[in-house]
């Protein structure tokens, strides 16, 4: 089974990290605006389109506040097995530690979702380092 793991700090406390990581139903507007572009839900299921890619169903298996910790999985082509998660510490005073881990098969994909991870942790860091507390407002 391939399994990648990638962390980035973030110039952003782990509380605000965490409040748009956890946002489920957000990720195309909190977390990778651009990278993603739509997101909807479907009971604990969502749907998620990608700008290089159709929809994938992603599955929510856990949220953990206390850990700062969410859990997924894809249930779509290609995949045959997908588990992912993301994970945020704090990382000295106002900066956090993001940790992305997906394990996955077949294993042949790593050649391409490797460099999905480490683009789509990009934005993650430009996002939430650009982000003020306005543009967080939600009217």
């Amino acid at each position: 089974m391939a399994s990648i793991r990638r962390a980035i700090v973030i110039d952003a406390s782990p509380e605000r990290v965490w409040d748009a990581l956890r946002d489920w139903g957000a990720l195309h507007e909190r977390l990778v605006p651009g990278f993603a572009t739509d997101a909807r839900l479907d009971g604990q299921d969502r749907i998620v389109t990608f700008s290089g890619g159709g929809p994938l169903r992603e599955r929510l298996v856990d949220l953990d506040d206390d850990a700062r910790r969410l859990v997924w999985s894809i249930a779509d082509p290609p995949y045959s097995h997908h588990n992912a998660s993301a994970q945020v510490f704090a990382h000295g005073r106002g900066r956090s530690l993001f940790v992305w881990v997906a394990d996955f098969l077949p294993n042949e994909l790593t050649g391409r979702v490797a460099p999905l991870i480490e683009q789509a942790l990009g934005v993650i860091k430009r996002t939430l380092e650009s982000e003020t507390p306005h543009s967080r407002d939600r009217t």
